[in-house]
């Protein structure tokens, strides 16, 4: 037997009852702790900038599956599996039929899943929405160019970056800054 990721379909926006029930089932021995191992809802944190103002939020970033870490035995993987299903709310397992033994994802699936929902230590990312277009006058907030006013060049929004042409001396230089760092003026 070895540890391994589950994804678990749910009625879209049942996802935090099903965690929820799972849980109770596991305290109250209805499913074994040995083999269900971890129960999550993949959610992101997503940290919106509107109006100058940063507001944080929670996004679920794949609506109507739950993740769920098993440790599943050879022998009695249907009572299992079985048991989650039952589940109000759960459709199935991914990728597999009722009378199948679920697939579990792989590794690097998992670790790209948990790492963008900040479960992975040390490596927690949110992701920043912006509502900026090339064209738009910004103001610098933070940085070594703080204060410095300029025009959006480019946006690079897969790395949360602006390029800003700001008047330094006299002369337009480029200068590249994190979403974070800038506000927009009216």
């Amino acid at each position: 037997m070895a540890k391994n990721w589950y994804i678990v379909q749910t009625y879209t926006g049942y996802e935090s009852k099903v965690e929820r029930t799972i849980r109770q089932m596991l305290e109250t021995g209805d499913l074994d702790a040995n083999v269900v191992c971890d129960v999550k809802v993949p959610v992101e944190e997503v940290i919106e900038i509107k109006d100058g103002k940063k507001k944080s939020r929670k996004n679920k970033f794949l609506p109507g599956y739950i993740m769920m870490e098993l440790d599943l035995p050879e022998i009695g993987w249907k009572d299992v599996c079985g048991a989650v299903r039952r589940v109000q709310g759960v459709t199935g397992f991914v990728g597999t039929n009722p009378n199948e033994r679920p697939r579990p994802i792989s590794g690097d699936e998992a670790k790209n899943l948990l790492q963008k929902s900040g479960d992975i230590k040390g490596e927690k990312v949110a992701r920043v929405v912006q509502f900026y277009e090339v064209g738009d006058q910004v103001k610098i907030t933070d940085g070594p160019f703080a204060t410095f006013s300029g025009t959006v060049e480019e946006i690079n929004t897969e790395r949360s970056k602006l390029r800003v042409m700001v008047q330094i001396f006299g002369r337009a230089t480029p200068v590249e800054v994190d979403l974070m760092q800038v506000e927009k003026l009216v």
